[in-house]
């Protein structure tokens, strides 16, 4: 699952649409490491990494059931806004570690605030809404439709993306994998169409976003972790003004939802994002994008064996579909 996004981020590039990669020097950014001129440092963390990569998959692959855990104790927007508290508190620390400097100006915090609506506040708060009628199965599986809402919209928005017959057929792929899911030839029997496209719309939400990040915030001049950690405030502080106006306070806290909710915050949404980054720091946004194709597996895994859901032919074999349409997206042509 998509914790957050680091604003910088170059989706349509090298990094996965559904899994963002902070913004990096250029060196990095494009997938060579900024420490190819100290090769030792990277040799000793070759087997680390994956141990990494492995935590990160985890994480995001169970946030769809521990926001299906969330939501049996709280309203949606509380969860969504309990997760943003404990996931910006995490980052707070780590900056205030690092004594990062938080970005200067207006104009920066008013994009930062933006980035924040479309990769935090919204798409969180779809997926919390999604999942009251619709298994977090699904929910995954949604997800990662993200890398071909990106591809769909970056033919339109980024003019420097051309496409090509392997992209499109991707994206036709994913799609085809989408319908396959839903049971399309069925007639869309059984299924519930508010959960569902609220969870479509969220995976929508966070290509928008990046987009909007790439043309706004790239080259700030901030760092990843400041921008980001910024960027979950804002967050946090839109929620803390919507939560109010839609639900009442809880009458208690009982103590499974809660754990799920601080944990889909903490590690989720907070340590998740220190993970990536520095996968993407070591080995490139091209291996740390691999993550994204774990994610749905991961939590089809996790609903079917923890909270009992139920699994049809059609949603695993429409999921890889979608994973593979995905992977065709943000493939490229080797040159000769």
């Amino acid at each position: 699952m998509s914790a957050t996004a680091a604003p910088g981020t170059t989706p349509s590039d090298d990094s996965p649409a559904s899994v963002p990669a902070p913004v990096l020097p250029k060196s990095t950014a494009t997938g060579t490491a900024s420490s190819a001129a100290d090769p030792a440092p990277a040799a000793r963390r070759v087997l680390d990494w994956r141990i990494r990569f492995g935590a990160l998959s985890l994480i995001w692959g169970f946030s769809f059931l521990l926001i299906k855990v969330g939501t049996d104790g709280y309203a949606p927007f509380q969860v969504t806004l309990g997760r943003l508290v404990a996931g910006t508190a995490v980052l707070v620390a780590a900056i205030a570690i690092r004594r990062e400097r938080l970005p200067r100006g207006a104009r920066t915090w008013g994009h930062l605030a933006v980035a924040a609506f479309f990769l935090n506040a919204l798409p969180f708060s779809l997926f919390a809404y999604a999942e009251l009628s619709i298994p977090s199965t699904l929910a995954g599986i949604c997800n990662a439709t993200s890398p071909l809402w990106g591809m769909a919209l970056s033919l339109v928005a980024l003019s420097e993306d051309r496409p090509t017959r392997r992209r499109v057929a991707g994206l036709g792929l994913g799609f085809l994998g989408v319908l396959t899911v839903l049971g399309a030839w069925q007639g869309f029997s059984g299924l519930d169409f508010d959960g569902t496209a609220m969870a479509l719309l969220a995976s929508l939400s966070y290509p928008i976003g990046w987009i909007y990040v790439r043309r706004t915030l790239a080259g700030s001049g901030s760092s990843t972790l400041a921008l980001t950690g910024s960027q979950l405030f804002l967050g946090t502080v839109q929620l803390a003004v919507v939560t109010p106006l839609f639900t009442s306070a809880p009458d208690g806290f009982p103590l499974l939802p809660t754990l799920a909710v601080f944990a889909l915050g903490a590690l989720g949404t907070g340590l998740a994002v220190l993970l990536q980054y520095g996968l993407v720091e070591e080995v490139g946004p091209t291996t740390a994008q691999m993550v994204t194709y774990f994610i749905p597996v991961i939590a089809t895994a996790a609903g079917v064996a923890l909270l009992g859901e139920r699994l049809s032919w059609n949603t695993p074999v429409g999921a890889l579909v979608v994973l593979a349409g995905a992977a065709l997206t943000q493939s490229r042509a080797r040159s000769r």
